[in-house]
């Protein structure tokens, strides 16, 4: 327990003194519910942590919604976007903005299933068919309400909607993948959650839990022999450099979430947080859209730099893949999300 304690103090003590660097040290301490942007005095300015370049569809997408936010507000709200991992990887930005140092982040959804067992649903390989179901499913009050709102009260976190991750295939280092079969003995980069490990040993492939931007030198030092990921992160991460051998075996629409500190969200009036609901759906359209874009770009940006892209047994992925959904759902509420999901 001490060493857990240890770790989490240095994250907030090293996130504090960052933000002070950049002119936030008052605004941490309106993180924990001193402050508020909604009632005079000057505007607040919510600093969001991203895992991703400033390139990439989400930066672009949340950069447009603060933007949007400071106008609809007058100036009261606005968001500053953190990217790169600047305030730490996403286990660390999701305590921090438990804890209140950091407003809102970026994070997976096995980030937020460790949390609670109900968001293994929107992770399963076979829950979404496509990325307009998806972002028609989580981002639906009616269907995720009561979800979103579930680690308000032991974690202090509101989940405001997703951003698609776009079809998850296997990228390798020495050839490309037809069959489970052909990812025998190959240890596989893939996020550290039950269903994700489940899923690659499904698929075959022995599992190898990493952070994320440790994954171009795992591969490059042969650490790892492949990795699961949509085109848009292996194209801007630059692992088309080290695993040039994209296999689509699309056997998972990825989600990421918008998440905020809870004590922040209600320092908003009424009618503020009316403009950050309306900019934040504003917002997840634009990413739709821009990922699309981003998409077809990747596997063209990487083709020309030499990474080769190739069809599999997709029946044969499926099969290995089908019974982890009736593994992973195990109670009611798992089952009745699921099939909101289907069935929308």
């Amino acid at each position: 327990m001490r060493t857990t304690t240890t770790s989490l103090a240095g994250v907030l003590s090293a996130a504090a003194l960052f933000l002070a660097a950049c002119g936030g040290g008052e605004g941490a301490e309106a993180s924990g519910g001193s402050g508020s942007g909604s009632e005079g005095g000057e505007g607040r300015a919510l600093r969001l942590a991203l895992n991703q370049t400033e390139q990439h569809p989400s930066y672009l997408a949340l950069d447009s919604f603060g933007q949007r936010l400071s106008e609809a507000t007058d100036d009261r709200w606005s968001i500053e976007v953190f990217a790169n991992e600047t305030l730490g990887a996403q286990a660390e930005a999701l305590q921090l903005v438990s804890s209140g140092a950091v407003d809102m982040a970026i994070v997976s959804g096995t980030q937020l299933e460790n949390l609670d067992e109900d968001f293994v649903v929107f992770n399963l390989p076979t829950v979404f068919d496509s990325v307009e179901q998806q972002m028609s499913v989580v981002n639906d009050p009616d269907v995720v309400g009561d979800l979103y709102s579930s680690l308000e009260s032991s974690e202090n976190i509101t989940v405001v909607g997703g951003f698609t991750q776009g079809t998850r295939s296997v990228y390798t280092t020495d050839g490309p993948v037809e069959t489970p079969e052909d990812l025998a003995g190959k240890k596989m980069r893939v996020q550290e959650s039950d269903l994700h490990l489940s899923m690659m040993e499904a698929m075959g492939g022995s599992p190898t839990p990493l952070a994320f931007g440790e994954v171009y030198t795992a591969l490059q030092s042969g650490v790892i022999d492949g990795a699961e990921n949509n085109e848009v992160s292996y194209f801007t991460q630059k692992h088309h450099e080290v695993a040039p051998f994209y296999s689509r075996t699309n056997h998972l629409v990825g989600l990421d979430y918008l998440i905020i500190n809870t004590g922040v969200l209600s320092e908003m009036s009424e009618e503020d947080r009316a403009a950050f609901d309306e900019e934040w759906t504003a917002a997840h359209e634009e990413h739709t859209q821009l990922w699309t874009e981003a998409t077809e770009q990747a596997i063209a940006d990487a083709e020309a730099a030499g990474a080769t892209f190739s069809e599999v047994d997709t029946d044969a992925f499926n099969a290995v893949l089908e019974p982890l959904v009736d593994e992973f759902l195990t109670t009611d509420s798992q089952r009745a999300l699921y099939d909101a999901a289907r069935g929308n």
